[in-house]
């Protein structure tokens, strides 16, 4: 679990950031928590978009994608969601002490 002023910290890191994920009408399927997870390790926090096809809003598909990849949720704006989940072999991203 990730503190007020940890979040706030990724807030900042994720607005330049562009999506690299998008969610379509095929909601959150294997090959897609397989994707975000082989990402959380090269890039530790993600930006995916949910498009208006999809059957998922944009905080259904995040809390889906976080409980499956064990991750934390940063943000959920309109269609846009961030999350964060630390590298097991490449740690970039130094968090604030709580």
């Amino acid at each position: 679990m990730i503190t007020t002023k940890q979040r706030s910290y990724l807030k900042s890191l994720a607005h330049n950031l562009s999506p690299i994920f998008q969610v379509g009408k095929n909601g959150v399927v294997e090959n897609t928590i397989i994707q975000f997870n082989e990402a959380f390790e090269t890039k530790e926090i993600i930006k995916a978009t949910v498009l208006n096809n999809s059957l998922l809003s944009a905080k259904e598909a995040c809390e889906e994608i976080s409980k499956k990849t064990q991750s934390e949720i940063v943000l959920v704006i309109g269609n846009r969601f961030v999350l964060y989940k630390a590298s097991k072999k490449n740690p970039q991203i130094n968090l604030p002490k709580k």
